[in-house]
């Protein structure tokens, strides 16, 4: 297997969906990739509270191999589900693991575990975060010469830092240096964030001009990062706004679950039949 996952990989031998049993099973034997690969997200996605989820998660995190090419790309795939679901699962005692991750020569494990980090509201993490983004949009931003990618994952490290909610300066002020970024889904981050460190409307308003970005991914992004901080204003908007229905419902529910942290005039009644004009 190079790389591949098994689109099979959920579904049993009498060919029906995975239990929790199967799951526990798949992610104890290390001979099949696809089949750890879709247990790591069955975990992740049910949030498991067998006691035996965490340290199998946990020991999945940890059969990570080096970047090298052609080396390891099961085994990282495999690691990074993994952190992906040690988040969900909701448990701190995760934290010290997805921590030494940040600093992992994977950037795709690291924005998992950036995201994870962020789930968890780990405080632990805010000073690992600043550390790799401290070189700013010219640095940590910055396009790799030999992939799409940044040299950082930022987007999803600057959105740890915003769930996270450590407001002090040194964290605002690096997070203001990414709303400058060349790439909107940076920008949409930074803002997100700021947003939620800060709660000043002068955050959200870049990130409403987004929702009528060209680009669907951004617009998609904008929307997801509204609902994400729970900001009623932008309702209208996002009823307005070019993407699925099903995305924006998404968002809205954010906005019904989030939205009593900041003092918005537009009422969860409204929220609400904007939903069910959306059925």
């Amino acid at each position: 297997m190079a790389g591949t996952i098994d689109p099979d990989a959920g579904i049993s031998a009498a060919g029906e969906p995975i239990t929790e049993a199967e799951a526990l099973q798949r992610l104890r034997q290390s001979e099949d990739h696809s089949q750890q690969y879709y247990a790591a997200w069955w975990l992740g996605r049910h949030r498991s509270r067998h006691p035996e989820a965490l340290p199998l998660l946990l020991a999945a995190l940890r059969q990570r191999r080096p970047r090298d090419p052609g080396a390891g790309v099961e085994e990282n795939a495999i690691a990074r589900n993994a952190a992906r679901a040690l988040g969900k699962l909701g448990d701190a005692s995760a934290i010290p693991e997805l921590l030494a991750a940040l600093d992992d020569g994977d950037d795709g494990l690291r924005e998992a575990a950036a995201r994870s980090l962020g789930e968890l509201q780990a405080t632990e993490a805010v000073a690992v975060l600043l550390r790799r983004l401290a070189s700013g949009p010219a640095g940590a931003g910055a396009p790799r010469l030999d992939s799409p990618r940044l040299q950082e994952p930022c987007e999803a490290m600057l959105e740890a830092l915003g769930a996270i909610g450590i407001a002090e300066p040194g964290v605002i002020t690096l997070i203001e240096a990414f709303t400058a970024h060349d790439r909107p889904l940076i920008r949409s981050a930074a803002c997100r964030a700021l947003l939620q460190l800060s709660g000043e409307a002068r955050w959200a308003e870049p990130l409403m001009q987004l929702l009528d970005h060209p680009q669907l991914q951004v617009r998609r992004a904008a929307l997801m990062d509204l609902g994400a901080v729970g900001w009623r204003p932008a309702l209208e908007p996002i009823c307005r706004t070019l993407v699925e229905n099903s995305l924006k419902l998404f968002a809205l529910r954010g906005l019904v679950e989030q939205g009593e942290h900041h003092d918005a005039e537009i009422a969860i009644e409204s929220v609400l039949n904007a939903m069910d004009s959306l059925l």
